[in-house]
């Protein structure tokens, strides 16, 4: 595995690689696109310790909390900007790189903690070792969500960079109204940390170039996320009643866009 890191470095790994996982392992980290999770599970035969899913969206949650024991699923977040043009080849651009976790069951607190440091001494920035009461399920996955929804949506849909959304009025307009509008989602959902000024301020202070996976898949013609990231938004939406109509136009334009072959 070639990675080439602005803040790793660039090396070759080559860690030990199995067709099924059948030994016990400590920590499980599921890291796959949300349309090859089905797949994945179905090479796991042991019950891991841990369970650490890094996937965008939210309903892998519950996927996997009914695959395994829940207490040991935790809820967990990665925030970074990577890409992998080619089987063994890992691209990271940006040198933000932060994996967040929580768990609201108070036997997965030790085990938590354990695999935060474990992280950290990899060189992968971690928080997971507060109090447990510290800081929620939701709060967690919905602080990423708002920001990556918004970014992944406006990027798709009018295949530019955040910097040019971010100059350009009607852009913007809809960058921060898919951010309110999950905002507003994230907090009937029990996420009240969640606010649209803190995370437009995250975007704003972005670098220009950043794109979204989602982006990148559409170009490479790659099965895009729209179901695991607006989808889950807009389900969580008609939950509440909560309206979301600039997120619904974004991702009727990247429909239109992938359906008339505009990569």
């Amino acid at each position: 595995m070639r990675v080439s890191s602005v803040t790793l470095g660039d090396f070759t790994a080559h860690p030990r690689a199995v067709a099924r996982l059948t030994e016990p392992v400590d920590a499980l980290i599921v890291a796959t696109k949300a349309a090859g999770l089905a797949d994945a599970l179905a090479r796991i035969d042991c019950r891991p310790a841990l369970v650490l899913p890094l996937l965008n969206g939210l309903d892998h949650i519950a996927l996997l909390r009914e695959r395994f024991d829940p207490a040991s699923v935790l809820a967990g977040t990665i925030r970074v900007e990577a890409d992998r043009p080619q089987p063994g080849v890992i691209v990271h651009t940006s040198p933000f790189l932060l994996v967040e976790l929580a768990s609201g069951h108070d036997s997965a607190r030790a085990g938590m903690g354990e695999l935060a440091v474990a992280l950290q001494r990899a060189g992968v920035n971690a928080r997971g070792d507060w109090p447990i009461s510290a800081r929620s399920e939701a709060q967690v996955m919905w602080s990423k969500l708002v920001r990556l929804n918004a970014l992944a949506c406006t990027t798709s849909a009018y295949d530019k960079k955040l910097g040019e959304i971010r100059s350009t009025p009607a852009l913007r307009a809809d960058l921060e109204g898919a951010i309110e509008e999950a905002c507003a989602v994230g907090q009937a959902e029990g996420a009240d940390d969640v606010d649209p000024r803190k995370a437009i301020d995250e975007l704003e202070r972005a670098h220009d170039t950043l794109g979204s996976s989602m982006q990148r898949d559409i170009a490479a013609g790659r099965e895009p996320e729209i179901d695991a990231i607006p989808g889950a938004v807009l389900r969580a939406g008609k939950r509440h009643a909560i309206d979301c109509p600039t997120i619904e136009r974004l991702v009727a334009t990247i429909l239109a866009r992938i359906d008339t072959g505009a990569h």
